[in-house]
């Protein structure tokens, strides 16, 4: 059997985009064994357990951002100290950051092919040019010139790797949705109720956004918005972070606060109810590396207002599968939330073009057997 060890900053239970996808591929692979090498977050989290198909060892931690750092040296030696018992077949660095460790191990002697997958959702100059990357910048070429494969989940992805030094063509391989959760159904009754529990009533229209409060996902932009729209269009925010204070404040000053909920962290086996029971998905991102929330939305059968940005264009085509509004412009996302209250056969055709290209396209099944064939190849 082949085995597989996983360069993993976080792991569940720290869950995002990349976690996500790395336990739902490793799921619907039972035939290759994967190992984990990741951060000990939490005293609380074991230092090693199994997770599915994933045998996860967690070192390090305790110190801050220190132990991110040092988290590097670490997983390079446990990875050479392992390979001597386990004979791995590949490295799997998910994402850029990951690249670090692999190659340290490599100047440590260790000439294990490997994969990486990337997954960045910022813009490519913050990801590189930061002060504390430029120095090892020539690690990152060293990484992404010797890789196996690198793998992107979108187009707007892969044009990096050949930026980076890598003389290949990247494999383009999305994350993908669970369908079977997304297409749940909710019935009449229980939409209502949930409805009414967040203060919604029958003649609402609810704007729904599952995000990271985060300056790219433009939620601010959404609130703005709000002004420019009828007093029944109300908007739902399900996630956490940062700008999780001064969004309930721009809201407040804006005057309206009553008309936006902020619901926190809900866990992500919960969000499909959620969905069923808004109108409209809306993330304005300033950068995206392709958006799992916005497929989801699809799959749930809601249309989606986007942003041209990164790799969403891989998935929206404005009018057949979602709409776009312009970045940074409260007016234009208010046009477009209109346009879908008011013209319901275009709200009809995105949300069953939608659902079809998801199912067709991006289901978790189809994702794994790609990533199979094109990225875990013997």
């Amino acid at each position: 059997m082949m085995r597989v060890l996983i360069f993993s900053l976080a792991y569940h239970p720290v869950v995002g985009g990349a976690e996500v996808a790395i336990k739902e591929i490793t799921d619907r692979i039972p035939d290759i064994e994967f190992d984990m090498v990741t951060m000990r977050f939490d005293k609380a989290h074991p230092k090693f357990e199994r997770i599915g198909n994933v045998n996860v060892y967690r070192i390090g931690g305790g110190l801050g951002y220190l132990s991110k750092i040092l988290f590097i040296t670490d997983a390079a030696a446990f990875a050479v100290s392992m390979h001597k018992k386990r004979r791995y077949g590949l490295f799997w660095a998910m994402m850029t950051y990951m690249t670090f460790p692999v190659v340290i191990a490599r100047m440590l002697g260790n000439r294990t092919p490997y994969a990486i997958t990337l997954q960045d959702g910022d813009p490519f100059e913050h990801v590189f040019n930061r002060p504390f990357i430029k120095p090892f910048k020539p690690l990152l070429f060293s990484g992404f010139k010797n890789a196996s494969v690198i793998q992107t989940i979108s187009n707007f992805l892969a044009d990096w790797a050949n930026r980076l030094g890598y003389k290949g063509k990247p494999e383009v391989i999305p994350n993908g949705v669970d369908t079977k959760l997304f297409q749940q159904e909710v019935s009449k009754t229980e939409g209502e109720v949930l409805r009414e529990s967040l203060g919604f009533i029958s003649t609402d229209k609810i704007l729904i956004t599952t995000s990271r409060l985060v300056e790219k996902n433009g939620i601010g932009d959404v609130i703005e918005s709000l002004k420019y729209l009828p007093e029944n269009v109300k908007f739902l925010i399900l996630g956490t972070g940062p700008l999780d204070a001064s969004l309930k404040e721009k809201a407040r000053a804006l005057d309206v606060g009553e008309r936006v909920k902020f619901l926190g962290y809900i866990e992500h086996k919960e969000m499909p109810k959620y969905l069923k029971v808004s109108d409209i998905f809306i993330r304005p991102s300033l950068s995206e590396g392709m958006g799992n929330s916005f497929i989801e939305a699809m799959a749930a059968g809601i249309p989606v207002i986007a942003t041209p940005v990164g790799g969403i264009p891989d998935f929206l085509t404005d009018g057949e599968t979602g709409v776009f509004a312009r970045m940074r412009d409260p007016e234009s996302i208010a046009e477009q939330v209109k346009r879908l209250i008011d013209d319901k056969v275009l709200y009809q055709k995105l949300s069953e073009n939608g659902r079809r290209l998801v199912i067709e396209k991006y289901d978790w099944d189809l994702i794994a057997e790609e990533m199979k064939s094109r990225v875990f190849v013997p």
